[in-house]
Order: structure tokens, then sequence, then C-alpha cells
């Protein structure tokens, strides 16, 4: 019986590995994306039902693909200890929701909708991206903080200014603000510019300095910080694969300092035998 189970999960996990069966992994959750958008237009009615049929027969593929995953690990519990397998478990698990009932429909479309973001963990390059941008978020919060001030400044600055000439855009530091991120997106900028332009000649001055802080000086700073989360988390991605420059950088750090080692044996070796002729 050992055996048996033993030969299961050695095919499991071949199959696993295989290439094809990941490709066409990748297949099957866009054609889960194809039919939840397929759902969206009227003239869909007409194809429920080889629609329902479809969309039942890619949750039973990925409730067996999942299955196939834990029957692969040589303990059980190892699949729960990686977050991204955690993931796919719960998105599977959600898909299992009947869609027939009146009052889970839309709960069940809804959770139908998050099977999309399996390309993100079966991805390597995407996980790195999602990865990157989770950890990069508390930098880039002092940032955004950063950026609430100047708003804040800029749009008290705009309503005590420009109040009188249009209070439907700076009628108060709340609105100001909205105007100010309008400014900042360059959604007809110009056109607020100018229209304080003509009681204020010089009110350009506060437009541009806005912009250049905002769009040229925080802007980059955020894809700064991005590169430079993604960096590391692709050094990280390539270490634990064992693949790419950062893995040979790592694997000539190790045998340089295992050859370090070496040569200070040899040299203490050498010391004690010139000490014992002596």
């Amino acid at each position: 019986m050992t055996l048996n189970w033993s030969r299961l999960q050695d095919r499991m996990e071949h199959l696993r590995a295989n290439k094809l069966f990941e490709t066409f992994v990748i297949a099957v959750i866009i054609a889960s994306a194809l039919l939840i958008g397929a759902k969206t237009y009227e003239q869909s009615s007409r194809f429920d039902q080889w629609i329902n049929w479809l969309d039942l027969g890619v949750t039973l593929f990925f409730l067996f693909e999942i299955m196939v995953r834990m029957a692969a690990e040589k303990r059980f519990i190892n699949f729960f200890k990686q977050g991204w397998n955690i993931f796919d478990f719960v998105i599977v698990v959600a898909s299992l929701v009947p869609i027939n009932e009146s009052e889970m429909v839309l709960i069940a479309r809804l959770l139908r909708v998050f099977r999309v973001l399996r390309l993100v963990s079966l991805i390597p390059e995407l996980r790195v991206l999602l990865a990157a941008l989770v950890k990069s978020i508390p930098r880039m919060g002092y940032v955004a903080l950063l950026m609430f001030i100047i708003f804040y400044i800029y749009a008290a600055i705009g309503s005590f200014m420009f109040n009188t000439v249009d209070p439907v855009l700076w009628g108060n530091i709340t609105i100001s603000m909205l105007t100010l991120f309008r400014v900042a997106t360059f959604e007809d900028w110009t056109d607020v510019m100018y229209a304080t332009m003509v009681d204020y000649p010089y009110s350009w001055i506060f437009y541009l300095t806005f912009i250049f802080l905002t769009a040229f000086v925080f802007l980059n700073m955020m894809i700064g910080i991005v590169l430079d989360v993604m960096q590391k988390e692709s050094e990280a991605q390539q270490l634990e694969s064992g693949e790419g420059e950062a893995a040979d950088v790592h694997w000539m750090r190790e045998h340089m300092a295992q050859m370090s080692e070496q040569l200070h044996r040899i040299e203490r070796q050498l010391e004690q035998q010139q000490g014992g002729k002596e």
C-alpha cells in the first residue's frame, strides 16, 4: 500500500512539474476569464447552457489540479506552508459555491472573477511583480504622506487666493485638493490655470511648482522605490531557483569563501610543519 502511494506521489509530482500541464492550466485560467467576460453581454443569454457547462468543467479541472498538487507533496501539511498554495486553495474552494441559487448568484460570480488571479501564482515573473508591489507599499507610504502635506499646503493657498475667482474649484480646502489632483493628473489643468491668471497673472508659478513637485519629483521617487524592491525580489527569486546572475554570483561567493578557508588551513599546516622542523 505504501509503495503504491509512493508511486502515485511520484506520478503526481511528475505531472505537476510538467511544462505542458502548466501551460494547459494557464490556458484554462484564461478561458475562465473569457467565460466571465462573456456573461456580461446580453447576447450571451442564448448560450447560457453552454457557458454553464463550460464553467462547471473549468471548476472541476481546477479541483483536479489542486488535488494533483496536494497529492504530489511528500507530507500533506507542507502544501499549506506556502502562501501561494493557500491562495490557490482558497480560490478553488470559493469557486465551488453553487451559482444556480438566486441569492448566491452574485456572490458566486464575484468569487469566480478572482480565479484570474491564479495566473499570478503560476507565473514566477508575476509573483515577483506582486511581491515587489506589496513590499514597496510601506516605503511608498512615507512618500504619499509627504505628497499629502504638499497637497494640503497648496490647497490652502489656492483656496485663500482663488476662492473669489472660481468657488466651484477653490471653494474650500477639500475641493481645492480635488482640483489639485486634477492638475496633477494633467486633466485640462491649463483651463484651471488660465481662469486664475485673469485676476492673478503670476499664478502660473503656483501651478508649475506644484506640477514639478508632484508629477516629476514624487512620481520618480515612487518609481525608484518600486524598481529597488523589484530588483531585490528578482535576486531572491533567482537565488531560490538557482538560475540567473544573482545565483551565479552567490555560487561564486560561496566557492571563494571555501577556497579561502582551504588556503588558510594549508598556511596553518605549513607553519606548523616549519615550526616542528625548527
